[in-house]
């Protein structure tokens, strides 16, 4: 087996898009300075498992980090321990099951509060002003020209990453696989979430229903179908954008983060998951039919 944590898909997208055009009051072009400092992560971490596997895990929502230039988004510190800025676990399980079934992983670095990377830019809630009660300092008032640096650094880095490795998937002929890993809070809004996890999919049900049926085999579980969110357009944005706009294969996972609070819950959920997709992935007739 051929893994390494590649370096170079990650520094080829942080210096040399990080910095952004601004369009001055007199129309003339500048370049503003990089939001992503020497002392910032990366924008994803990526494990490189091409060689033996065309599954691709992913993570959205997995990263805590801010830009040291933003200050926090003007936020203590233990916000970046909730719900709001992370998918709980997520981190964690998507590395577990990118590992058990040998596929490749991208994981974002940075908070969901700088930049919501599972959303269309002209979302209203890729730049969150405020989330579940929880006013967002640093993202009040933001021009376009604010979203467009972020957008730089961090965006479009991640996105294209995932779109250069489903392309040199693609280019031999193969199908690739996208699984979206995210997790759920249990409460929202004072409102209890019974699933224990949920599937989600939309146009392309070729993993998720499958899965569904092996994952409702466990009596103890209940899981969701588009449930707690759909995966139904424009939802979802990865997946929509990298998976059924490219025809490869593709599924959501959301798993409730109380299940995710320490490393046995991880490691039942990445077992359970794993076995389940791997039977689906062995079936070169599920993954080769149509979507």
């Amino acid at each position: 087996m051929d893994v390494q944590d590649d370096q170079d898909i990650q520094k080829k997208f942080q210096g040399i898009i990080c910095m952004s055009i601004t369009i001055t009051s007199s129309g003339k072009t500048q370049k503003s300075a990089p939001l992503l400092g020497q002392a910032d992560p990366a924008p994803f971490r990526f494990i490189d498992r091409r060689r033996v596997s065309t599954c691709l895990v992913v993570a959205d929502h997995a990263g805590v980090a801010v830009p040291t230039c933003l200050q926090g988004l003007g936020l203590e510190p233990e916000v970046f321990q909730q719900h709001i800025a992370v998918d709980l676990g997520s981190r964690e399980l998507a590395t577990l099951l990118a590992e058990q079934l040998d596929a490749s992983l991208v994981l974002a670095n940075y908070s969901r509060l700088v930049v919501d990377l599972n959303r269309r830019l002209d979302d209203p809630t890729a730049f969150v002003r405020e989330s579940d009660g929880v006013l967002i300092p640093g993202n009040q008032n933001l021009c376009m020209a604010q979203k467009e640096r972020r957008a730089a650094a961090i965006y479009h880095p991640y996105h294209r990453a995932i779109d250069d490795l489903i392309d040199g998937f693609m280019a031999p002929g193969h199908i690739p696989v996208i699984v979206s890993v995210h997790s759920f809070t249990p409460v929202l809004g004072r409102r209890r979430r019974p699933w224990h996890v949920g599937v989600l999919w939309d146009k392309d049900a070729r993993i998720a229903r499958p899965l569904l049926a092996r994952l409702r085999q466990h009596p103890e579980l209940i899981v969701g179908a588009n449930e707690p969110y759909s995966g139904r357009h424009p939802a979802d944005y990865t997946v929509d954008h990298h998976g059924e706009a490219r025809g490869a294969a593709n599924v959501a996972l959301e798993l409730r983060q109380d299940l995710l609070n320490d490393p046995a819950g991880i490691a039942r959920w990445g077992a359970l998951l794993a076995e389940a997709l791997t039977e689906i992935l062995d079936d070169e007739t599920v993954i080769s039919g149509l979507p």
